[in-house]
């Protein structure tokens, strides 16, 4: 077929409620009837299953499933190459990485020989990967030169580390120790751990303020999120924000001041004043939601409700649910491309 009928068959299918083969289709053909059609380009949104090892793939058009990827074993997180061009979906007990086109929702390829890979990241600079291994207890420091990955060091953290966040000055890495309660950092110079401090009950996602001064630790064994002063020698807990019970894992809100946080055991979303360091909004959020993105104009949130094995899409203006659509076991990690900046 060529570029031509693939792009009028893609269009066609719109209208129909049947995404195509090719699942990224720009908008923007006219018709004399129809007049200008709308701009916006119709992105796949890719969403984890992490017991039913594999990705489902949604047409946001219509918000159907319209295929599922298998993948490794218990696929957790997912994150875009720096250029935006792969997919990197993480196989925890398979050892492996799925890379993924979040254009086409092709595999591209598959990385195997990563060990224990549950929580991963790139730095700012674009010259690290970091993978936490969560079975392991330690995180692997890998370089980065645009294609592939070479591991650099290995990194003994404690017990159990979850999730990842790093500086934006590619410096340092922060990562919670999910089974032992504690807060570390890793610098990346020298790959060795700077620090370590106690937080509350189970810490999980982890976020710091774009002025790299605070981190912020969802605790989802409790009801809120801690703030820790970075900016010094050594940490300080300066505030514990009430969110609600099971607080869990972070999206930024694409302006540089608020954050999501969701809280899987509340069934809710808060939004967080990264100035003011206060909740400023919730949003309902059943079955467990975990991970979170928010589309390109912020209109909707979406989030993997992990208990219920939906995909749930929330109206950001009246505040309820738009949409639900029905995916595999444990949905974990959610992704699109057509995402707010992060």
């Amino acid at each position: 077929m060529n570029v031509t009928a693939r792009f009028l068959a893609a269009w066609l299918s719109v209208f129909a409620g049947v995404l195509p083969g090719v699942l990224c289709f720009p908008v923007m053909a006219q018709t004399a009837a129809a007049g200008p059609a709308p701009s916006a380009a119709a992105y796949p949104v890719f969403v984890l299953n992490s017991l039913g090892d594999s990705v489902s793939v949604i047409n946001p058009v219509n918000w159907t499933e319209i295929k599922r990827i298998d993948t490794g074993k218990q696929p957790h997180h997912l994150y875009l190459t720096p250029d935006e061009k792969s997919l990197i979906v993480a196989n925890a007990l398979s050892d492996s990485l799925t890379f993924i086109d979040p254009k086409t929702a092709e595999v591209q390829r598959t990385v195997r020989g990563i060990m224990d890979p549950y929580q991963l990241r790139f730095s700012p600079d674009m010259k690290w990967f970091v993978t936490a291994a969560n079975r392991l207890n330690h995180i692997d420091i890998y370089r980065w030169d645009g294609k592939d990955i070479t591991l650099v060091k290995r990194v003994a953290t404690g017990k159990t580390p979850s999730h990842l966040w790093i500086d934006s000055k590619s410096t340092t890495i922060y990562s919670t120790m999910q089974d032992s309660d504690e807060l570390i950092a890793v610098d990346l110079a020298s790959q060795t751990i700077k620090w370590r401090t106690p937080t509350g009950s189970v810490p999980a996602d982890v976020f710091g303020t774009p002025d790299d001064k605070f981190i912020l630790v969802g605790l989802t064994g409790g009801d809120a999120v801690e703030v820790y002063d970075v900016s010094g020698k050594a940490p300080q807990r300066t505030k514990v924000i009430k969110t609600a019970a099971g607080a869990h894992a972070f999206r930024s809100w694409g302006d540089k001041r608020h954050v999501l946080v969701s809280n899987r055991v509340a069934n809710s979303i808060s939004k967080i004043d990264l100035q003011t360091l206060e909740v400023v909004d919730n949003y309902p959020a059943p079955g467990g939601p975990d991970c979170i993105d928010v589309s390109r104009d912020g209109k909707q949130i979406l989030v993997t409700s992990r208990w219920a094995k939906k995909l749930t899409v929330i109206d950001v203006a009246s505040r309820k649910i738009a949409h639900q659509v029905n995916v595999g076991r444990s949905p974990h990690g959610v992704w699109t491309l057509d995402h707010a900046p992060r």
